[in-house]
């Protein structure tokens, strides 16, 4: 425990950020991390509690209670070490993962819970800045071939894990870069990709090969973006290689069935985002879908909207407008009900204090326009009543909107995907494995593994590299009889 009364003597310290109206000139990063004398402060907050409830709110069991410890004392390189025992990219995690280990913060009980997202932000930057975070490469093969579709944090982190203890692992990745939904689904301000392509570098060095536009299935969906210029069936993949873990994301949307749904304008939120993500890499696009001097309305109150915003007010819209179904949720949360659960309440994000009119309790009734172009959204109230939603009377209005972004949450992973491997489905269409027992996360075909949003559906960054690291290790016992990875 770095200082016993430090929870008492030292206030939550928020992470410096540069000022709305400047930043949304630009796609860069934000947010700074701590300097070393706050992050001595903040890491003193932590009570080292008897029962951690942070490691158990981690879903990747951070050591939390100890890296504070270590960053108190001034030991960043063990901080590092140890924060990396539980975590392969803390970098991710540091940057977008929402912190439910802050939820479960017992000092968060009655007073503001310990930093510890911004805490894991200064020690792996610290560790960048000093050349510690190095490649591990393994001293003895095992000869065995492992391949692995997807290359989002689930996909990166069973790579990482198996080329680690020798095994020789092609990660195969549809799109034209690696990293998946955080290559393409979050904006270059949350988190700039430089990240993910150090990370690369350090993989390939601890052997793991990267074969990027090929697309792993039969037919390409047709509603997901083809950037792909190969094809492999999986009947290949099986055959040239000793397992198969599929851990592509929840790319599947959930639609609008409205009438006026079919106009131009109206848009799935990951047609608009990857697109700006390209052209921050150095693409020149044609049709580059903005939002310029329009009027944006987004319908979906999560994460995905907010990108949204963020990234239609860099764009210069005239107005934007986020829609949620749900009622408001309270400002506070009831501490002593739901604490160490993750809470419902009222989120502020940074794109929100960018500029953005919320509104909550409203569905959208239809969508109308000219020439076949969307002008305006016709919406109403609704209320629950009775655990039914029900539209509240005389409550229609309509607003302009020339472009309208779907951001309503993913509901399953391709089809197609699962399908060409004959991989069984769950009731929500995910690939059906276990994480218990024998067998964990091997699907109903031979060889064939299923992790992250593959297997449990649209999810945090942090359970993505929960479920990688642990497929990993299933792996490796499939394939070697033991293992040596951590689960």
């Amino acid at each position: 425990m770095g200082k016993i009364t430090g929870f008492m003597e030292y206030k939550r310290l928020q992470e410096a950020s540069e000022a709305p109206q400047l930043r949304k000139k630009h796609y860069k990063e934000f947010s700074l991390h701590l300097a070393d004398d706050q992050a001595k402060i903040q890491a003193a907050r932590c009570m080292d509690c008897g029962i951690p409830f942070c490691n158990n709110g981690c879903p990747v069991n951070n050591i939390i209670p100890d890296w504070n410890d270590l960053v108190y004392n001034g030991n960043y390189k063990l901080a590092l070490e140890t924060l990396h025992s539980t975590n392969n990219f803390p970098e991710f995690t540091g940057r977008i993962c929402p912190a439910p280990c802050e939820s479960a913060c017992t000092l968060g009980i009655n007073d503001d819970a310990v930093g510890i997202k911004s805490i894991e932000h200064f020690i792996i930057d610290k560790g960048w800045e000093n050349g510690w975070v190095v490649p591990q490469v393994s001293a003895v093969k095992t000869g065995k071939k492992i391949a692995v579709v997807g290359s989002g944090p689930a996909g990166l982190a069973a790579a990482q894990q198996l080329a680690r203890v020798g095994h020789d692992v092609t990660v195969f990745e549809k799109n034209d870069r690696v990293g998946g939904l955080l290559r393409y689904g979050i904006p270059d301000f949350k988190m700039e990709k430089s990240h993910i392509d150090r990370r690369v570098e350090q993989m390939q060095a601890e052997g793991v090969t990267f074969r990027t536009s090929v697309f792993v299935g039969k037919d390409f969906p047709a509603n997901i973006t083809n950037w792909s210029k190969e094809t492999i069936s999986p009947a290949q993949l099986q055959k040239d290689f000793d397992a198969v873990i599929i851990a592509g994301g929840a790319e599947q949307p959930r639609d609008l069935p409205v009438p006026g749904r079919e106009l131009k304008g109206v848009h799935f939120a990951m047609d608009f985002l990857p697109l700006q993500n390209k052209v921050n890499a150095g693409d020149k696009l044609k049709d580059q879908l903005m939002a310029s001097g329009k009027h944006v309305v987004v319908i979906g109150g999560g994460d995905t909207g907010s990108d949204c915003v963020g990234t239609s007010n860099r764009h210069g819209a005239k107005s934007v407008t986020q829609f949620e179904l749900m009622p408001q949720p309270p400002e506070q949360e009831n501490k002593p009900l739901v604490w160490p659960y993750w809470p419902t309440k009222l989120r502020t994000s940074s794109s929100h204090e960018e500029g953005c009119e919320r509104d909550w309790a409203v569905a959208t009734k239809r969508l109308e326009g000219k020439g076949g172009k969307v002008e305006k959204l016709i919406a109403c109230r609704v209320e629950w009543k009775d655990g039914k939603m029900q539209e509240v009377p005389d409550s229609e209005f309509e607003m302009k909107a020339d472009l309208v972004l779907l951001a309503m949450g993913f509901v399953s992973p391709v089809q197609q995907v699962l399908d060409a491997f004959g991989v069984s489905m769950d009731a929500r269409g995910n690939a059906k494995a276990t994480t218990d027992g024998e067998g964990c996360y091997l699907t109903n075909v031979a060889k064939v593994y299923a992790a992250g949003d593959m297997r449990r559906g649209q999810s945090l960054v942090v359970w993505a590299i929960r479920e990688g690291r642990q497929c990993a290790r299933e792996v490796d016992v499939a394939l070697m009889g033991e293992s040596v990875l951590p689960r």
